[in-house]
């Protein structure tokens, strides 16, 4: 399909229509996921016009208009898969809010984890949480197999090399110190599965692992598996530091 002159980016207006984020947005265009007036579109600077055009992601024509706004911290339980769909019929986060439609999570926890993730139909919202980094750290309690010496901990705060790439460096400060001890450990920047690869990569395996803060938001009277909305200040406080 030519690329209109007019009219908005895809990606744009998929994440506008709280579709998903306008990164995942990318990635389904690309996959060749997404059609304009029943033609494929694989161009990221390909355009459309959201009033006139019908653009369908996955078969599914978008609404232009896009839904209310909604922003959720969910406590998620282990074994939860932070996905919107699952070929294996596995439990999903989206699952876990009934009474809300059409939501994403913002990034991922893997399925053995639990912890603090954000499920939203905004894909700026989306957008200013994934490019935020310094701005709203990530902030883990970890047990693993043993108890790191001095050295390997200086190593992780300083941040090790994983497949050929330094990672930034982190906190890493001790919570309870036993056979198998407890750290909290602080991220800026969002590798999939990087605590997990961290310990292993230092011998430590991780044998628990949950989220417990991410930026100024904590789990303080949020049991897991529960849920609550955001207020309409912390959503604006996270769009400015963002």
């Amino acid at each position: 399909m030519a690329t209109r002159q007019g009219g908005e980016r895809l990606q744009k207006i998929i994440a506008a229509a709280g579709v998903t984020s306008r990164r995942k947005a990318e990635e389904l265009i690309r996959e060749g996921r997404v059609t304009v007036n029943g033609r494929t579109v694989t161009e990221l600077g390909a355009k459309a016009d959201p009033e006139g055009d019908a653009i369908r992601v996955d078969g599914r024509r978008i609404r232009a208009e896009g839904a209310k706004r909604v922003y959720l911290l969910l406590n998620k339980p282990r074994l939860v898969m932070s996905t919107v769909d699952d070929p294996q019929g596995r439990t999903k986060v989206t699952d876990l809010v009934p009474a809300h439609r059409h939501l994403f999570p913002v990034g991922r926890l893997d399925y053995n984890t639990e912890g603090l993730i954000l499920l939203t139909n905004d894909g700026a919202f989306a957008n200013a949480v994934a490019s935020a980094g310094r701005r709203l750290p990530k902030v883990y309690h970890v047990k693993v197999r043993a108890t790191p010496d001095a050295p390997t901990l200086a190593r992780l705060r300083d941040g090790i090399r994983l497949d050929g790439e330094k990672l930034a460096p982190c906190k890493v400060e001790p919570l309870k110190e036993a056979a198998n001890s407890w750290y909290e450990v602080t991220l800026v920047q969002g590798r999939n599965r990087q605590i997990r690869s961290m310990f292993d990569a230092v011998g430590h395996p991780v044998q628990k692992l949950r989220r417990v803060r991410i930026g100024f938001l904590t789990d303080k009277g949020l049991p897991v598996g529960r849920y609550r909305s955001l207020t309409q200040a912390e959503v604006e406080r996270i769009l400015r530091e963002g």
